[in-house]
Order: structure tokens, then sequence, then C-alpha cells
């Protein structure tokens, strides 16, 4: 994977990330950080699952690979939050 991939990788993620933390319900005290590399993930996995179910390549946005990577990171965020945020720090 080349630099630009890996920067590329990174913005995509943090956007799909900031997505899924939009649209998950109640709050989410987890960091940035937490919520980027929520969103790399569910970007990967989003594109994966999306290229199983269709393998039409389409010209521009792929609007059904971005909806798989959003609900993935919806879903991401929910358990992150569930599973980091609730901790105290002393």
């Amino acid at each position: 994977m080349t630099v630009t991939g890996i920067i590329t990788a990174i913005v995509i993620g943090a956007i799909i990330g900031l997505l899924g933390r939009l649209f998950a319900p109640g709050k989410q005290n987890i960091s940035i950080l937490v919520t980027i590399i929520v969103g790399i993930i569910a970007a990967l996995l989003g594109t994966a699952l999306a290229n199983a179910v269709s393998s039409a390549d389409t010209p521009g946005i792929d609007w059904i690979e971005l909806l798989f990577q959003v609900v993935l990171a919806v879903i991401g965020v929910i358990i992150a939050a569930r599973m980091l945020g609730g901790r105290r720090r002393v």
C-alpha cells in the first residue's frame, strides 16, 4: 500500500466514522481516534461486502457501498461506545 493509499484510507475512514457517530443514537463517550479506527474498519468491510453483493462497476459514487459503510460504522460506534465509553478515569 502506498502512502497516498494510507492517507486516503485515514481520510475516508474519518468521514465514515463521523457519519456513523452522527447517525448512532445517544451520546458516545469515545475519542476521535476510536471513531476514525471504527470508520476505517467499516469502510474496508463495507467495500468488501458491497463487492460480494454486487460485482457491477458503477461510475461515480457507489451509493450501495457507501450505505454499507455507514451502517457498519453506526454498528461499530455503538459497540465501541458500549465497550469503551462507560469507563471512568480516576
